[in-house]
């Protein structure tokens, strides 16, 4: 029988990020700004763990709805208050997610937002 171990994940950058840098939230409604989009396996044991922090680069607090795994449901919705000119704010804290899902944002302000962080991508390893 497989059992898993700490070897079966490995950190990925968010999909949409070009070279791991942060993603600008141009969107303003839904459908958001593409972040990430998760592995397509549906596998019980294969998924994808994603963790984002926000950036607000206006003197405003803005607030920041991030779409997972689908669009314009309000049940699929997480919101935050981003604090002005704040450093990183924890947005999402290792949620997994699988199936091809995507998980999108906007923002009440285009193109202040900008959100960074990563992904545990476990798999089936042997």
């Amino acid at each position: 029988m497989y059992q898993r171990d700490y070897r079966d994940f490995k950190k990925r950058k968010l999909s949409a990020s070009d070279s791991g840098r942060g993603i600008k939230v141009a969107a303003t409604a839904t459908p958001g700004t593409l972040v990430h989009t998760a592995l397509s396996n549906v596998a019980a044991n294969e998924w994808d763990e994603v963790w984002i922090r926000a950036i607000n680069t206006s003197g405003s607090p803005v607030k920041l709805t991030i779409e997972w795994g689908g669009t314009g449901n309000p049940d699929d919705q997480v919101e935050i208050t981003i604090p002005a000119e704040s450093g990183f704010t924890e947005v999402i804290a290792g949620h997994v997610l699988q199936n091809a899902k995507e998980v999108r944002a906007f923002a009440a302000t285009a193109n202040v937002i900008v959100l960074h962080g990563f992904v545990n991508r476990f798999e089936q390893t042997q």
